[in-house]
């Protein structure tokens, strides 16, 4: 679906101030659950948490400590407490940067799938924001590390026609507050990527920095227990499958191609890509997949290395990264992200000047 319309006006980001450098992590992983891991286990363990690929994150604690033990309770009120203050700070990023203020804000998209608070988190930030308490707001569940391109189609699809409307698009993450341990390869390998924050795009039908032009999904529900959050005991585990690099890079391959042929464009034509950075081997995977230079691919590798894996958020922190270091008039930009059913999400943008 096409639309010449509506443009990106800003984007924000923000993170928790708790940085966190993999060996520290992997020194309190080790510390606490050493007598739950088998020898096998706690091998591959050093491994992935020495591999490069990640190198700092940021998470919504005090301090690690936090994390023993945590009561379902102590959990969900501390996602909430860091849900609304992150997407808070990105929304002032994002509005500072455009040039408005809240009350310019016609409509409010939060999506998240770390956490569920009912009413939604979308309410708590009308009230500590002060938006018009008549705006247009949705709260979004279950989308994985994709979210956040869904939320930018349902911000464009409000705006989409409407001369006056101003949205904002938020997506909010705190992984921590998914955090579990057991000798799982799974849970050692997200304990080992996964991280807390938050972006914000103000969306609106003028001309912006991101004119938003086309956007494609694709579900292939086949894949959902192979990258999925699962119930054990009432609470949320990580369920990722060994071999997710493989097919998720074929689905992401099948988006990019939705993208670009009904545009007429070729993948040489695209200046810049902002891929989720899911880890190492998936980055990889689709790399090869797209046949796409490891050059193009910078950005992304540079978020992953220093916020580790946000989920819904860090497509964005890539495309951020990508505009601070310069995008021209008329270049091609494509966003991708893949998460939970196996889920992937694309949008095809055009910097204005």
């Amino acid at each position: 679906m096409k639309n010449e319309s509506v443009s990106i006006a800003s984007l924000g980001v923000a993170t928790p101030p708790y940085a966190v450098k993999q060996s520290e992590a992997e020194t309190f992983l080790r510390n606490h659950y050493s007598k739950v891991l088998e020898p096998k286990s706690m091998s591959k363990m050093v491994k992935i948490f020495a591999h490069p690929s990640v190198l700092n994150r940021y998470i919504a604690v005090k301090d690690l400590e936090c994390l023993v033990n945590e009561d379902p309770d102590s959990r969900i009120a501390r996602f909430t407490e860091w849900a609304v203050e992150l997407s808070s700070q990105a929304i002032n990023n994002a509005l500072v940067q455009a040039g408005i203020t809240t009350g310019d804000i016609t409509g409010l998209v939060v999506n998240t799938c770390t956490g569920y608070i009912c009413p939604g988190i979308s309410t708590y930030l009308l009230e500590k924001l002060g938006f018009s308490n008549n705006i247009r707001i949705h709260d979004l569940v279950g989308s994985g590390c994709g979210g956040s391109i869904p939320n930018l189609q349902i911000c464009r699809d409000i705006i989409q026609g409407k001369r006056d409307e101003i949205v904002v698009s938020v997506s909010i993450e705190i992984c921590s507050a998914t955090f579990q341990m057991a000798d799982d390869l799974s849970l050692i390998v997200s304990n080992a990527l996964f991280a807390d924050g938050a972006s914000a795009a103000v969306l609106w039908s003028r001309p912006g920095v991101l004119r938003l032009v086309a956007s494609a999904s694709r579900c292939d529900t086949k894949y959902r227990e192979d990258i999925r959050y699962i119930y054990r005991n009432g609470q949320l585990h990580n369920q990722l499958s060994l071999k997710l690099s493989a097919f998720a890079s074929k689905t992401v391959a099948r988006v990019v191609n939705d993208l670009l042929t009904p545009s007429g464009l070729k993948r040489e034509d695209i200046k810049h890509w902002a891929f989720h950075p899911g880890g190492e081997k998936v980055i990889n995977a689709v790399r090869d997949k797209l046949g796409i230079p490891e050059i193009k691919l910078q950005m992304t590798r540079d978020i992953l290395a220093g916020y580790g894996n946000m989920s819904s958020p860090t497509v964005l922190f890539v495309l951020r990264e990508i505009l601070s270091k310069g995008v021209a008039p008329g270049d091609w930009c494509l966003i991708v992200a893949f998460g939970a059913g196996l889920s992937a999400h694309g949008f095809l943008m055009k910097a204005e000047g």
